[in-house]
């Protein structure tokens, strides 16, 4: 019997990934749902064809949303356990957290979600953690982002491999953003597989479910192909934000007023900048640099929008200091001078 045509189309993204194929333990997330169903068969029919070593672990996180997220777990579990994979079963009250973080439900599931794959990923010694986001993901992020405002950076969607979180060791890894959400569920029948289906994905209160049940099928009234059309144009601003990142880091070194310059203040504070040397810039490098600062400074760009980069980039205007522009989860950059400070919310 021959390879079926989606593991042969999953070998060839996880060689061109340099994903381990042999001698180390891989973290397949799995929710029960088509598309991580799909994944998990088919890493599963490469290596009972022999085209990959890797040991197995299946991570499952249940995050008690729904009152039969339990019965998800304990069937995610059972098909890890068919196939011969350890699984991992985590519990999460998101909703919970979410009210007490003043946050919406879709980011507080997402983190609660990274986290605990990246505690499995050091629990079993695994470097990497796989998830089954597909080319419709990808499109329906790249609309989500676009009608937020996002620039280049943030159109440029989903990498298929990143850190898990800032400064880990484990890497994220998306080894199907090729596929249609459509492959996966042919896939899943092929294999004669059940897959399970989360009434919340038609739960319109969720933007992403109105991009995909809604404002999708519109754009392909205008385009058929417009989900390869958005993924194309986003592989195009990651290639474009690659050489940025190389050229706005370099910016960034030079903007930053040295210790002594600065009044003797702590290497470990976030260094002040130079508003001359940013001002000087193109716009498209100088926004991107600031977007790393700020980054680095907050921990990440959670929150963080177009409209706070343009009003912290409206500093560098002018000679006047003592403006200052808030931040969203804390923090602030004032402008002294010529020089930008950012301030955490304790200040």
């Amino acid at each position: 019997m021959r390879l079926n045509q989606f593991p042969r189309m999953l070998l060839s993204e996880w060689r061109k990934l340099r994903l381990p194929s042999s001698g180390e333990t891989v973290v397949v997330a799995v929710s029960g749902g088509a598309d991580s169903t799909a994944l998990l068969l088919a890493i599963d029919e490469l290596r009972k064809y022999h085209k990959l070593h890797a040991t197995i672990c299946v991570a499952h996180l249940d995050h008690r949303l729904r009152k039969t997220s339990g019965k998800d777990a304990k069937w995610v579990a059972a098909l890890a356990e068919k196939l011969g994979y350890r699984s991992i079963i985590g519990r999460s009250k998101v909703a919970e957290d979410a009210r007490a973080a003043s946050d919406n439900l879709e980011q507080a599931a997402r983190e609660a979600r990274y986290a605990f794959l990246e505690r499995t990923a050091k629990r079993v010694s695994a470097n990497y953690v796989l998830t089954a986001h597909t080319m419709d993901d990808q499109a329906e992020t790249v609309l989500l982002r676009l009608m937020r405002g996002s620039a280049s950076f943030g159109l440029a969607g989903m990498d298929a491999i990143r850190p898990i979180a800032k400064n880990s060791t484990v890497k994220l890894a998306r080894p199907l953003l090729w596929a249609r959400r459509i492959e996966t569920e042919n896939y899943c029948r092929i294999r004669k597989t059940e897959f399970l289906v989360d009434e919340m994905n038609d739960d319109q209160n969720f933007a992403r479910v109105k991009v995909r049940n809604q404002l999708l099928p519109l754009m392909q009234s205008f385009n058929n192909r417009i989900t390869e059309a958005l993924t194309r144009t986003a592989a195009q601003l990651r290639e474009d934000d690659a050489v940025l990142f190389k050229d706005s880091d370099a910016l960034l070194q030079r903007a930053a007023v040295s210790k002594e310059e600065n009044g003797g203040e702590s290497e470990t504070k976030t260094p002040t900048l130079d508003v001359k040397v940013l001002a000087n810039e193109p716009p498209a490098l100088r926004r991107r640099a600031l977007r790393q600062w700020l980054s680095d400074a907050r921990g990440g760009t959670r929150r963080l929008e177009m409209v706070h980069l343009l009003a912290v980039e409206k500093l560098l205007e002018g000679s006047a200091g003592g403006r200052v522009v808030e931040l969203p989860n804390g923090g602030r950059v004032r402008r002294r001078r010529n020089r930008l400070e950012f301030e955490s919310e304790n200040v």
